[in-house]
């Protein structure tokens, strides 16, 4: 059996726990600007990356990678962005990443 004060001390938290709630506001914040670029290469890839990349992050992420890891890394890595990450990237421009990746960095 519930007593007065057990029900008052519930209601009491439930009325806190909503007035928490209804008082938050989204949070919103300014990113800064970009200031590593994708290194300019004639190949088609290059443009596939600047176009599929840059959606989901920075260069430095590709910049910070071990360099001269080859082609069957930088083609797991993108892969690895196609099916764990869900990146919506066609299978020609995933091979033309991989292979600009692969021959630039």
């Amino acid at each position: 059996m519930i007593n007065i004060s057990t029900r008052l001390l519930a209601g009491l938290l439930l009325a806190a726990a909503l007035a928490g709630t209804a008082s938050a506001k989204p949070l919103s914040y300014a990113l800064p600007d970009e200031t590593a670029e994708l290194r300019p290469s004639p190949q088609p890839g290059f443009e596939a990356a600047q176009g599929n990349c840059m959606v989901c992050h920075s260069v430095d992420y590709i910049n910070t990678q071990p360099p001269g890891k080859g082609a069957a890394f930088w083609q797991a890595e993108v892969q690895k962005m196609i099916h764990v990450y869900h990146a919506p990237v066609s299978e020609e421009d995933a091979k033309a990443i991989a292979d600009y990746l692969a021959t630039t960095y």
